[in-house]
């Protein structure tokens, strides 16, 4: 996984990961990356783990944004696991 320089939370950082075999680019705010490589470490799964995951049910729903998806995800979880760290 590759990723462009941060500078603050409010920042978009845009990552190369591979999903199902083939490389993608993601643009998230830097808050989201690191709320999002703590829940992978909580589940026990690496990013690419959980954004294919992400992915697949982003397809199956016809939502037409992957980044708003992983988002909203992490807002789910977050609320459901009351992790406000």
């Amino acid at each position: 996984m590759t990723e462009t320089p941060v500078h603050s939370n409010s920042s978009i950082t845009k990552r190369s990961i591979y999903i199902s075999g083939h490389r993608t680019s993601i643009s998230l705010e830097t808050a989201f990356w690191i709320k999002l490589k703590e829940i992978c470490t909580d589940k026990g799964v690496s990013i690419n783990e959980c954004i294919t995951q992400i992915d697949n049910r982003r397809i199956h729903k016809s939502e037409p944004n992957l980044s708003s998806a992983i988002r909203v995800f992490i807002l789910n979880y977050i609320q459901k696991n009351n992790l406000s760290k």
